[in-house]
């Protein structure tokens, strides 16, 4: 499972501007079972992203294609974890470690 976590490098108006083709984006990969949960931080100075069942160099192919880094107004760090313990809504993409 990863977090892929967005920084805003550009004014919060530039973000704005490519709103709705980042939320079309995001909705695409929510149809395909890819992304679990999203949003704001607080304060809005980027975006969290929750997706499981791909590898890292789909992640990273991931955040290229979005919208907000097409137009240069944002930068991802993607962290991989373990996802061993899960709400039973996420029950589903719990992984187990390798021995």
């Amino acid at each position: 499972m990863f977090i892929m976590e967005l920084d805003y490098t550009a004014p919060i108006e530039a973000v704005e501007d490519v709103l709705d083709a980042h939320v079309a984006w995001l909705d695409g990969y929510y149809a395909s079972g890819v992304f679990l949960a999203s949003g704001r931080k607080v304060p809005r100075e980027g975006g969290v992203i929750l997706a499981a069942g791909i590898s890292r160099a789909e992640a990273e192919r991931i955040a290229a294609q979005d919208p907000f880094t097409l137009a240069g107004v944002c930068e991802y760090r993607i962290t991989e974890f373990i996802a061993s313990k899960t709400s039973s809504d996420l029950a589903g993409v719990r992984e187990y470690p390798a021995a």
